[in-house]
């Protein structure tokens, strides 16, 4: 969908509460936000759902103060970051390392046995990530997306952001190092 198919849709959901238009750019932006928090959350999926359904009525019930500055991708991240944040501030401290999945291919990935235990590897590496580090890797690496928009989703400041991804690439290769 191009840039201005997505203001349009936003306009009307804005201008009218057209619930079909909305339905539109949930469709086109869930699997992107669901894998991100499936990855954020070690593989818990059940709150992979929560939070992406309270990021979508979040989104909905302010798509009118919604100003444009951003992406609504990147708007969109932002909420479900806060979500996330939120979600993580109720429970109790998070353990270092994050209860990662068995079965790898719900999150995307999967494939034969090297592959597996490649991937298996993969998520253990990012469960050992403290979760800032863990976010900014998850967001620049599988969701592309640049520092800058990192930055305004996260709420960082940008020489965080470059921080949290040395330091995240820094424990990365020493975890390979070792295993």
């Amino acid at each position: 969908m191009s840039k201005l198919e997505e203001m349009k849709l936003l306009a009307l959901c804005a201008a009218t509460d057209n619930r079909e238009a909305f339905s539109r750019l949930v469709e086109l932006h869930q699997d992107a936000l669901r894998r991100f928090l499936l990855n954020l959350t070690g593989g818990n999926a059940s709150l992979v759902d929560d939070l992406a359904q309270e990021t979508f009525l979040k989104a909905w019930i302010g798509v009118r103060s919604f100003k444009g500055m951003s992406g609504f991708r990147t708007w969109l991240f932002r909420i479900a970051v806060n979500e996330f944040v939120s979600n993580r501030r109720k429970q109790a401290p998070e353990p270092l390392g994050g209860e990662w999945p068995q079965h790898l291919s719900e999150i995307g990935i999967g494939g034969g046995q090297q592959q597996s235990e490649d991937s298996l590897d993969v998520a253990t590496a990012l469960g050992a990530l403290p979760a800032d580090e863990r976010m900014v890797i998850l967001l620049f690496y599988l969701e592309d997306i640049p520092i800058k928009k990192i930055c305004k989703i996260t709420g960082m400041p940008e020489g965080t952001v470059k921080s949290h991804l040395s330091r995240g690439r820094t424990h990365l290769a020493r975890f390979f190092k070792n295993n």
